[in-house]
């Protein structure tokens, strides 16, 4: 029986959950949950998309996300195929290690972000060693939230969240601890928790947050690109650069996949001549660019608000 389309929206922000198959364990260190919240965080800063909660359970995932407008099947691939790809490696398997595809709700309202928060954050309830304890647990983002942990990773806006119960972040941190704890045994929870394993979605929500277009033209891109590096570039990857711009031809082709939406397939057949092994590749340096040369940093900001 075919699978249902999964329902999505350029605007949309998602309640998404993973989980392992049967009897075999997500996470069986913390060492394991470590590499994952970083694996997250190079997502997140690669495709420039946020992240307003989190929870890793041993054989499960929470994460409240914020996409904005890059697709959320893409990102979820990616991320997911990175860490089964780790965990085979560390522990001599080889398979699948995900429960099917992600399941995944959109966010339509203020009070369901509110509530989907609580909830995520509550998941640490039952577990040794938390129970009345939950924000303490350093793999989910409610201690961050409550300003007991540190987010040492960078990977967590609670701005988003808290700004909802006080401008002043000491008594929004205080006013979210007390919703939090409130929260934890009501029918509403329980809800949620329904609510993810249906898949099903509807609506768009605008609250306030960020959002990117990703639907330009990669010759609109390389044209607004040029004219902020002060250079005239080729309009198509497959026009022929000199060894002075291979920093440039990585660039733009990390800009295909980050702000055009464009698969590493998708990528190829628009260069030619190049495998996806060889794009992916491509596109990596390209975002590498972004953390070591200022110049381009500053040309993907200012790409980001054109758009």
């Amino acid at each position: 029986m075919p699978r249902a389309a999964r329902k999505k929206s350029d605007g949309s922000m998602y309640h998404v959950m993973s989980r392992s198959i049967s009897e075999v364990e997500l996470f069986r260190c913390d060492e394991d949950k470590a590499y994952y919240l970083a694996l997250l965080k190079r997502y997140i800063d690669k495709y420039c998309c946020k992240i307003y909660a989190y929870c890793l359970m041993n054989n499960h995932v929470h994460l409240y996300i914020n996409p904005c407008g890059f697709d959320i099947s893409l990102f979820m691939l990616g991320l997911n195929t990175a860490y089964v790809t780790y965990y085979n490696r560390r522990y001599g398997r080889h398979g699948h290690l995900f429960q099917g595809r992600f399941a995944s709700k959109i966010v339509d309202n203020d009070t369901y972000s509110l509530t989907l928060s609580a909830y995520i954050h509550n998941n640490t309830k039952d577990l040794p060693g938390y129970s009345g304890r939950e924000e303490l647990y350093p793999y989910s983002s409610y201690g961050i939230y409550t300003g007991r942990l540190k987010d040492m990773e960078g990977i967590v806006d609670t701005e988003f969240l808290l700004q909802l119960f006080s401008r002043d972040k000491k008594e929004a941190r205080r006013k979210y601890w007390y919703f939090t704890e409130s929260m934890r045994e009501t029918g509403i929870m329980r809800e949620v928790d329904e609510g993810i394993m249906k898949e099903y979605t509807e609506n768009c929500y605008e609250s306030g947050k960020k959002r990117i277009i990703r639907h330009e033209s990669p010759e609109k891109l390389i044209e607004k690109l040029g004219e902020l590096l002060g250079e005239a570039l080729p309009q198509r990857l497959r026009t022929k650069f000199s060894r002075d711009t291979v920093e440039v031809r990585a660039f733009i082709t990390y800009i295909m996949r980050a702000l055009c939406g464009y698969t590493y397939a998708r990528i190829c057949r628009y260069v030619g001549n190049m495998s996806v092994s060889g794009i992916s590749r491509l596109s990596n340096e390209g975002f590498r660019l972004l953390g070591r040369n200022v110049r381009y940093c500053e040309a993907f900001n200012s790409l980001i608000d054109i758009n």
